[in-house]
């Protein structure tokens, strides 16, 4: 507890110093009360209204989610996320939600104000403070601050009141006014600024939470003070280890006439001062150039160290007292997406990313919802972000189906030098084009992109995930994306207007003018690779013409014992008398609603993607059923992996689909929703190394020893192949690989005979031994064979 109340103070500090002023705060995190009953038309619709309701009152906790607060007060069943819990919060979507406490008047000077900072709402709220309705909100996704002085009492206590009212009634409201309209596949969520996997997705269950899910404080802010600080990079000299700077800055004062003001700037590294200038200022906002001599670079893993430096900026009067400090982090790098419009076989293009000028190749992870209550996200962080550096990826892709990464996320980035790809939160659908809407996202937009610019390991901004293909399948009539106000003009517009440094990209996968023209699913550079979730080493895959994937996965089935935890005791087998999947293994398919089908197939993939490798099923036996689901996980997804890492340079990058479970699920995660790691977890750590040795395909009958060299300096080392049924040893030999390349050192005859090559190699300067595999022969493939190979790569399996 102690830890996960570290971690909420360290993310409201962090988003104080990034994106607004460092000014006091008085936390109102805690216990609240909330009162809760049907929203029809007896809802109270004021304070005064709810006294008189005789409404039932439950306490609340802040950051918090209504369903957890229902849960504490044994309103709703502990062990909801178990067999068929879920359904159970479907009654409370139609309910109205109302909190209240009470706070002290905190200390402030003449010229100063007082505003209620909520950094995140959901969403369609009314808010009273001592009876005067202050504001209203309507947008999940963004903080909101309101000026509440005027409301307070000079001294003693204040009373504020929340009302939260349904979105799903909200949502009726919208489109009443809109009969006739284009509808389409998730029309329910297009108008409502809510996380888009909580009304139902294939990886997460409908739960159309309300409450403040995050952190809600006053902030006292000082009559003279930064209103925001930007730092930029402009361009380096790796050579001459020089970095041209930009800072960006923005006060609010009183002074009338601000002659007589000044800007000092300090950049520190280590306790040691490497920068320091104060200037004269004329203006109340500004640009200041700075150049710095032997930079030491912000570099993704495996390319370098993500240094940080330390930076204070201060306001200071005439009299050279300090009026305002900012202090923050800085990474110094740049980045950039080289990319083509279009790639086809007969005219190749690409799409990777440069830092500091060097190509880089992405060892990636899709980070989706951790749970589906987002008040949880910084308990469930430091857990789930130590998979990421278990695993060494070097980029998080922050899906569009959720929410935007917290200020502690991307702390943990910028420290451990992992980049961030962020999707904006539209995901699978075509959302409005009307003004309204658009204003709304564009506000969203602005307040994203302020709090998240000065992270140095955010290198992309993309617009949606899967719109583009998304509008272009689900018509008879081709749309073509392009259309889109959305991705192609506002969120666009905002991005140049409020962080020009960072490239943007319109969708995942981006479907361009010129691709529409020419085939919208077989000319995109970069792409997902979902296909027909057959072979995986069928063309589909193994031929893709794109240089990238940003989604790509598998099925596999998680353990026994978190079949236990998932499902109630008599629905751990899977299937009823007459072969079909039982009622609690299609609920955690995912089935949004009891009588909802749409993705009953699911669960089949378990069945059918371990065929091509070990044949026909044994649906007798679920033990064997649970080995051929991960085992044929982990194969698929390393070759994946190996695929795109072999073909560079025409290969640029891979974000595996998904890291871990948000609910629990059968699903392409490596890990499970009770942290339960899959096999396939320490296969990609082995084909995630900065330098990994792999045993490719067939060519002309011979197998190509393949080293693949990540870092920015050459790398040298011996390699140990050996044979996993016989123990013999078939292969022996050393390598050197230039820096940022892959390398061919040997190869090795095919065989008709199966059994798996064992790869033991080392890496010069490092003291582990490090590991990988190849399955060598024709499928199917024995279970028993499998097992006893396997238990010889040393990888743990959950039981």
């Amino acid at each position: 507890m102690k830890k996960h109340l570290l971690l909420l103070a360290t993310a409201l500090m962090t988003i104080l110093s990034v994106g607004m002023a460092q000014n006091q705060t008085v936390s109102l995190d805690g216990s609240w009360d909330l009162s809760y009953g049907w929203c029809d038309d007896k809802a109270p619709q004021t304070p005064d209204e709810l006294k008189s309701a005789g409404w039932p009152t439950i306490t609340a906790t802040v950051p918090g989610n209504v369903e957890l607060d229902m849960i504490a007060a044994g309103k709703l069943q502990a062990d909801w996320e178990k067999g068929d819990g879920i359904y159970k919060l479907r009654e409370y979507e139609a309910y109205q939600w109302w909190f209240h406490r009470s706070f002290a008047t905190p200390e402030y000077k003449d010229g100063e104000r007082v505003e209620i900072l909520f950094e995140g709402i959901d969403c369609f709220s009314k808010i009273w403070v001592n009876n005067q309705l202050i504001a209203e909100t309507d947008n999940m996704l963004r903080p909101y601050r309101f000026d509440i002085t005027d409301a307070l009492n000079a001294s003693g206590n204040n009373d504020i009141y929340v009302r939260i009212n349904p979105a799903v009634l909200e949502a009726r409201k919208i489109f009443n006014s809109a009969v006739g309209k284009r509808r389409y596949m998730r029309a329910e969520q297009e108008y409502i600024r809510k996380a888009p996997h909580m009304y139902g997705w294939d990886i997460m269950p409908r739960a159309v939470s309300a409450g403040f899910w995050r952190s809600v404080s006053l902030v006292v802010k000082k009559a003279n003070q930064f209103d925001n600080i930007f730092w930029m990079t402009d361009k380096i000299d790796r050579e001459k280890k020089t970095a041209d700077l930009l800072l960006d800055w923005q006060i609010n004062t009183d002074y009338l006439n601000i002659d007589g003001l000044s800007i000092e700037i300090e950049i520190a590294k280590d306790g040691k001062k490497v920068f320091s200038r104060k200037e004269a200022i004329y203006a109340f906002c500004g640009r200041q150039r700075l150049t710095l001599d032997n930079v030491e670079y912000w570099w993704p893993r495996g390319y370098g160290d993500p240094v940080l430096y330390d930076t204070k900026i201060r306001l200071i009067d005439d009299k050279n007292n300090v009026l305002d400090e900012r202090e923050s982090k800085l990474g110094i790098r740049t980045a950039e997406l080289v990319r083509t419009e279009t790639s086809t076989h007969e005219n190749p293009g690409c799409f990777y990313f440069k830092i500091n000028g060097e190509p880089i190749f992405v060892r990636g992870v899709n980070w989706s919802p951790t749970s589906i209550f987002h008040s949880q996200d910084l308990k469930m962080l430091p857990q789930t972000f130590d998979l990421v550096l278990a695993l060494n990826c070097n980029m998080i892709r922050l899906w569009g189906g959720s929410v935007y990464g917290s200020d502690e996320f991307y702390r943990l980035c910028n420290e451990n030098g992992v980049m961030v790809w962020q999707d904006f939160s539209f995901a699978c659908t075509a959302y409005p084009q009307d003004k309204d809407f658009a204003q709304k996202v564009r506000e969203e937009a602005i307040q994203t992109i302020i709090r998240l610019r000065n992270n140095p390991s955010l290198v992309l901004y993309c617009g949606n995930n899967e719109n583009d293909i998304s509008i272009e399948a689900n018509f008879k009539k081709s749309m073509d994306p392009n259309v889109d106000v959305i991705s192609r003009d506002i969120l666009r517009r905002a991005v140049w207007e409020y962080d020009p440094i960072r490239d943007y990209l319109p969708s995942s996968p981006y479907i361009s003018p010129e691709g529409f023209k020419l085939d919208p699913n077989g000319s995109m550079p970069q792409t997902h690779l979902w296909g027909e979730r057959g072979w995986y080493k069928a063309p589909y895959y193994a031929n893709t013409q794109a240089h990238f994937c940003a989604e790509i996965g598998y099925h596999g089935c998680p353990s026994r014992s978190t079949l236990e935890k998932t499902v109630d005791a008599e629905y751990v087998y899977p299937w009823t008398a007459d072969g079909k999947w039982n009622e609690q293994w299609m609920i955690h398919s995912v089935r949004p609603h009891p009588d909802f089908h749409g993705a009953d197939g699911r669960n089949d993939w378990m069945l059918t993607q371990p065929t091509h490798l070990f044949g026909e099923p044994n649906t007798k036996d679920l033990d064997e059923f649970i080995a051929r689901s991960q085992f044929t996980h982990g194969e698929a997804m390393k070759f994946f992996v190996e695929t795109f890492r072999m073909g560079r340079p025409d290969k640029s990058g891979i974000i595996l689909w998904n890291l871990r479970e948000g609910w629990p699920t059968f699903s392409e995660a490596l890990v499970d929703y009770y942290f339960q790691k899959k096999p396939c977890f320490y296969y990609i750590t082995r084909v995630y190394q900065n330098t990994c040795v792999m045993v490719g395909e067939p060519v002309n009958g011979m197998h190509p020893v393949v080293v693949d060299n990540e870092t920015l300096e050459p790398q040298s080392g011996k390699i140990t192949i050996r044979d996993a049924e016989t123990n013999k040893e078939i292969y022996n030999g050393s390598f050197h690989v230039p820096a940022n390349s892959n390398l061919t050192v040997g190869y090795l005859p095919d065989q008709e005979q199966q059994t798996m090559w064992i790869i033991e190699y080392t890496v010069d300067g490092q003291k582990d031994k490090l590991m990988n595999h190849y399955l060598v022969g024709q499928p199917p493939f024995k279970v028993t064979d499998y097992e006893r190979w396997f238990s010889k790569l040393n990888v743990p399996r959950e039981k």
